[in-house]
Order: C-alpha cells, then sequence, then structure tokens
C-alpha cells in the first residue's frame, strides 16, 4: 500500500525533528565537555598550586634549619665550611620569602600567617647577623649568650608553628580542591558516556528510519517502474490509435473534398447554362412585348437587343445579381476545397530532415515578396539566423506565410519594417518575425490559428488557413509557435525549432 500524503509529511516531520534532536544533543555534549574539561583543569591546576605552597613551606624552613645549623657548626669548630654553608642558607631564605608570599597571595588567612612567618624570620635573621658578628670578633660568650637569648625568645619554634599552621591549612585546601577535581572528571566521564550513549541511540534509529525510508523508496522506484511499463505500452496504444484516427481524418477529408468537388463542378455548368438561359429568356420577353396587336411572333434568328420594359430590366438585374452571388460562392467554395487539398496531401507528405543555410533561405523568400513589399513601401531586414537541421519545404512554407502576412497586413501610409531574426537556446533555434504593421486585438490571438477563422477587417484576400497550416507544420517539425502583438503596435511571431530534427522526434500531430 502506498503511502498518504500525510503519511510522508509526518515521517519527514519526525525524521527532521530526529535530526534536530541528535544535533541539539551533539551541541550539548560538546558545550557540557568543554565546560567539565576546562572546570577539571582548573580544578587540577589549583591542586597543584597547593602542593607547590606546601614545598615551598618546606624549602623555607629547610634554610632556616641550615642557617641554624650552620651558624652553630661556626660558634663551636670556627670552621670555614660551616661559615659558608650558613651564609649561602641566609642569603636564599628571602627569596624563598618572596616566592612563597607571591604563591598564596589568593588566600587572605594564609596571608596573615605570611605576615607572622616574615616578622619571625626577619628577627631570626637579625639574630644570625649579631651572633656571626660576634664570633668574627672571637667573643665566643657573647655569641653562645644570643643562641640562647634567641631560644629564650622561642623566635625559632614561632616560625615552625607558623610554617606548620600554613601547611594545615594548605592541606585543608589540598582535600577541598581535590574533591573538586575528581567531581569534575566524574561528571565528564559521565556526561560523555550518557551522550555517546544518546547518540548511539539516535544512530540506531536513524538507521532504522533510513531503511524504512530505502524500502520505501524502493518500492515506490518498484511501482514506477510498473506504471512507466505500463504507460509506455499505454503511450503507444494511444500513439497508434491516433495515428490510424489521423490517418482515417486525412482520407476521410480527402475523399470528402474530391466528392465535394464533383458536384461542385456540376453546380458551375448548370450555372453557366442558367445565366446562357436567362439571358434568352429575357431576350425574348423583350421582344414579345414589341410585337403589334394582331401581329405575328418575330422568329428566334431576328431576335437582337430589344431593350426591355422597366419592370422586366429590373427583373434581368435581379437574376443577374443573383448568379453573380452564386458564382462568387461557389469560387470560394472552390478555394476551399482546394485548400482541404493542399492540407491533407501535406499531412500525407513524409518530411526529410536536412542540413539548411536559413540567411540562403529567409533572402530567397524575400525575393518572392519583394514587389509586393515595394508597392507597400515595406523594408525587410534579416538579420543574424542560426542555420538548422530540418525539412526544407515545411520551412519555406512556414516563413513565406509569415512573411507574406506580414506584408499583406501592414498600415497604410507608413513606412513598413519587416525584421527577420534569430538565437539559439538549449539545443533549439528561436526564430522571430517581427513587423511594425496592423496588429492583432489580444482576444484574437487564439482565433488566428483555427482553421477557417480571421481576425480583424476582412480587407485582404485569404481562407483563414495560413496559419493554422503553419501551426501543424511547426508542430510537426517538434517545434512551437506563439505570437505577441497590440492593435496598431505591430506583431511578433516567434518559432522554436530543434536545432538537430530527425524524423524520429515527430510530434503527435503527424
Amino acid at each position: 500500500m502506498a503511502p498518504t500524503p500525510d503519511l510522508r509529511r509526518r515521517r519527514a516531520f519526525w525524521q527532521i525533528l530526529l535530526l534536530a534532536a541528535g544535533l541539539l544533543v551533539l551541541t550539548a555534549i560538546s558545550a557540557g565537555s568543554v565546560y567539565l574539561v576546562n572546570k577539571a583543569r582548573d580544578d587540577n591546576k589549583w591542586v597543584v598550586h597547593t602542593i607547590e605552597v606546601e614545598n615551598q613551606v618546606n624549602s623555607l624552613l629547610l634554610e632556616v634549619r641550615r642557617a641554624e645549623s650552620g651558624a652553630r657548626g661556626y660558634l663551636l669548630t670556627r670552621g670555614d665550611e660551616f661559615r659558608a654553608d650558613h651564609e649561602k642558607a641566609v642569603a636564599a631564605i628571602p627569596p624563598a620569602l618572596d616566592k612563597l608570599a607571591r604563591q598564596i597571595g589568593d588566600n587572605p588567612e594564609q596571608r596573615n600567617s605570611m605576615a607572622r612567618l616574615r616578622a619571625a624570620v626577619d628577627t631570626r635573621l637579625e639574630q644570625f647577623s649579631r651572633e656571626m658578628d660576634f664570633v668574627s670578633r672571637n667573643e665566643p660568650d657573647k655569641a653562645t649568650a644570643l643562641v640562647r637569648e634567641a631560644a629564650a625568645g622561642d623566635t625559632t619554634t614561632t616560625i615552625r608553628d607558623t610554617a606548620e599552621a600554613m601547611m594545615r591549612e594548605e592541606e585543608r585546601l589540598f582535600a577541598q580542591r581535590t574533591l573538586n577535581a575528581d567531581r569534575s572528571q566524574t561528571l565528564a566521564a559521565s556526561l560523555t558516556g550518557i551522550g555517546s550513549g544518546l547518540v548511539v541511540v539516535l544512530a540506531l534509529i536513524s538507521i532504522l528510519l533510513v531503511r524504512r525510508s530505502a524500502q520505501m523508496r524502493d518500492e515506490a522506484e518498484a511501482r514506477l517502474r510498473d506504471a512507466n511499463l505500463n504507460l509506455e505500452s499505454t503511450v503507444d496504444e494511444r500513439t497508434a490509435d491516433l495515428r490510424e484516427a489521423n490517418d482515417e481524418i486525412q482520407r476521410f477529408a480527402y475523399i470528402v473534398s474530391h466528392d465535394l468537388r464533383s458536384p461542385l463542378v456540376n453546380i458551375m455548368g448548370f450555372t453557366s447554362e442558367l445565366e446562357e438561359m436567362g439571358g434568352d429568356i429575357f431576350r425574348r420577353i423583350g421582344s414579345l412585348t414589341h410585337i403589334p396587336a394582331g401581329g405575328s411572333p418575330v422568329a428566334a434568328a431576328d431576335i437582337g437587343d430589344i431593350p426591355l420594359e422597366e419592370p422586366d430590366k429590373q427583373l434581368s438585374q435581379d437574376f443577374s445579381e443573383a448568379l453573380g452571388f452564386i458564382k462568387s460562392s461557389i469560387a470560394k467554395m472552390d478555394r476551399l476545397i482546394s485548400a482541404i487539398l493542399n492540407l491533407t496531401r501535406e499531412g500525407r507528405r513524409e518530411f526529410e530532415p536536412v542540413r539548411i543555410d536559413m540567411r540562403e533561405l529567409m533572402e530567397a523568400i524575400a525575393s518572392t515578396v519583394a514587389h509586393q513589399a515595394s508597392e507597400a513601401n515595406a523594408e525587410i531586414r534579416i538579420g543574424e539566423l542560426p542555420d538548422i537541421t530540418s525539412d526544407r519545404l515545411a520551412l519555406e512554407q512556414i516563413f513565406s506565410n509569415l512573411i507574406d502576412n506580414a506584408v499583406k497586413y501592414l498600415k497604410s501610409g507608413e513606412p513598413g519594417e519587416i525584421t527577420v531574426r534569430g538565437r539559439t537556446k538549449l539545443g533549439y533555434a528561436i526564430y522571430e518575425v517581427a513587423d511594425n504593421g496592423r496588429g492583432i486585438d489580444a482576444k484574437d490571438h487564439q482565433r488566428i490559428f483555427d482553421l477557417f477563422r480571421r481576425a480583424g477587417t476582412q480587407d485582404r484576400p485569404g481562407q483563414g488557413i495560413g496559419l493554422a497550416h503553419v501551426r501543424a507544420l511547426v508542430r510537426r517539425l517538434g517545434g512551437t509557435m506563439s505570437v505577441s502583438s497590440e492593435l496598431n503596435q505591430g506583431s511578433t511571431f516567434t518559432i522554436t525549432l530543434p536545432i538537430h530534427w530527425t524524423a524520429s522526434k515527430r510530434t503527435g500531430d503527424r
């Protein structure tokens, strides 16, 4: 069963909705993953920062202990290596303090502890300087007393306690930041897993829909192929029927027109005899009106052109006029029958495609109407024309009729301009025959192509079959014909024909 349009629209809607949902999920996963990865990176950075702060505190305490050990060793042994080690440690303490101060600058509590630590370290450095000065002046007793004073002042204990407080704060921050980093990583992993699952689900649904769509498409293509096969056979049958009917119509038209001509010839003959008989009758009437009373009738051989009396004269004129109408009608009917015969003969003619120089063809046609164009004060201009492969005789009939009509229906008292031009487009040649003549009313644009139908003032000879014949020829050549015109604004007839026409391209008009 073929899906209904509503069902196809609903399926298309759900497919679009599914694609939009998949795009939204992918966008959300991407954005969330980027955010969580950046947050986990920041949290890990803070964890590393905490470890660096702890290492820096330990480094500072190590340098203070090295300075104390060097000072005591130098006081006891007076060895230069202890003094050098002490001075090196003392020189490293201020940069270590500055680096630690920069690292804990983001934490107000640590900044307060740093102030206490810096004061205690400065005090201890000042004590180191005085101890080394007493030893240098060989006053060890004063140096020993200063050491006892420093111990009593508990400066070293203050440094150690303050450093331990800072370490505890960093450990607290380490635990908190580690927890945040673990949470961010867990969320990122969860989001990635959930998103991947959703993508897989959407992919499976998409695959299912695509398979169903492909199956429906295959079924539709199979139905279309079957329909095309049936359509081709149906078209072939209808074409054969149409051709047979068309051939029958042409044979019928030929037979009818041929059979009509026989009685028409008889009518024409009897009309001539009737005309002669009428002359004889009215001459005898004239002779009878001039016989004297009691006289004998005039012999037929002696009847001459005896004048008729007024009533008989009027009757003779009416009789002659009636015969004139009959003869003109017979002549018109004879022309129509001849036109029908020509059409049927043309319809049976086989077209022969040949390569045609269209400019040469147009110039030849223009030369045949040059006398009429000169009398109408008209100029025929032939522009660039593309050459085509088609039937030469049919083209001569087409363009001869159009150019002849253009010359015939020019406006009186105005110079005529007739232009023939052409161009190519998508394998077709487009020819235009334009004039500045009377033009055609819009309501008659289709009427002029009907058989035996004419438009406008009927002051030119014709039977009304020219354009109908032209359009039939154009269709047989695989082309189209149209007109663009307004009253008193001229007309343009457009003929579109295939550039390379073959007999196999013949249309159904055949």
